[in-house]
């Protein structure tokens, strides 16, 4: 098989360099609370962050051939979102793919499913999240799936779809609403930054927020 590698628009390299500026409970909110990928999915080394469109892999059961095409065509910039349907008993990707990776320009790997060699992996920085560790072996004989819409850590992920991770986990944002939502985390970011001085001035959120207060002892509200 004969693969030609792509390349990212650059319009959407300039929106992904502002949108990894934001955390990932900010973009969540901006999406209208969509999109958060099961926490389970975590990063497995510490400061490890993803931003990229997602190209989309299925593995089979124990099987990583896929993964291996998916290093081959991804362009740089992309994040592998992949799925290893469900097995957890073999590590699906390692310290060899990930050099591949790197050499490829890809922006990281998020699996529901696990990965090995995790002590190098993050020595040589690559971004990984994934649902578990395990040093089981994975066969290559089974080619899986590339560029279809995926389940994934509960989310639906379409090709080209907005990857985001940092230590609080991944969000899955819609390309086709990508302005809207850096239009809304902005806005978001604004509020907050005012909401913390307000704060540090010392008021309280009770009063800032408008939030219930405790009824007073003869049960009235004050």
């Amino acid at each position: 098989m004969i693969h030609t590698q792509r390349s990212l628009d650059p319009r959407l390299e300039s929106l992904l360099e502002e949108l990894a500026a934001f955390d990932t409970a900010t973009l969540y909110e901006a999406a209208g609370q969509t999109g958060m990928v099961d926490p389970a999915i975590r990063p497995v080394w510490k400061g490890a962050r993803l931003c990229g469109p997602a190209l989309t892999v299925r593995c089979p059961a124990g099987d990583n051939l896929a993964l291996h095409h998916a290093v081959t065509v991804a362009a740089p910039g992309e994040v592998l979102v992949a799925s290893a349907d469900n097995y957890l008993l073999a590590g699906a990707w390692g310290e060899v793919l990930t050099v591949a990776a790197q050499a490829r320009g890809i922006a990281g790997l998020a699996i529901d499913g696990a990965i090995r060699d995790s002590e190098a992996i993050a020595q040589r920085g690559f971004p990984v999240f994934s649902r578990g560790l395990a040093i089981g072996a994975c066969t290559k004989e089974r080619y899986g799936e590339l560029n279809l819409p995926l389940l994934f850590g509960g989310i639906t992920v379409r090709p080209g779809d907005i990857v985001v991770g940092d230590a609080d986990g991944i969000v899955i944002l819609d390309r086709d609403r990508l302005e809207a939502t850096l239009e809304y985390a902005r806005q978001r970011r604004a509020r907050e930054q005012k909401l913390m001085a307000q704060l540090q001035s010392g008021k309280s959120t009770l009063e800032l927020l408008d939030l219930p207060r405790l009824p007073s002892p003869d049960g009235r509200k004050p």
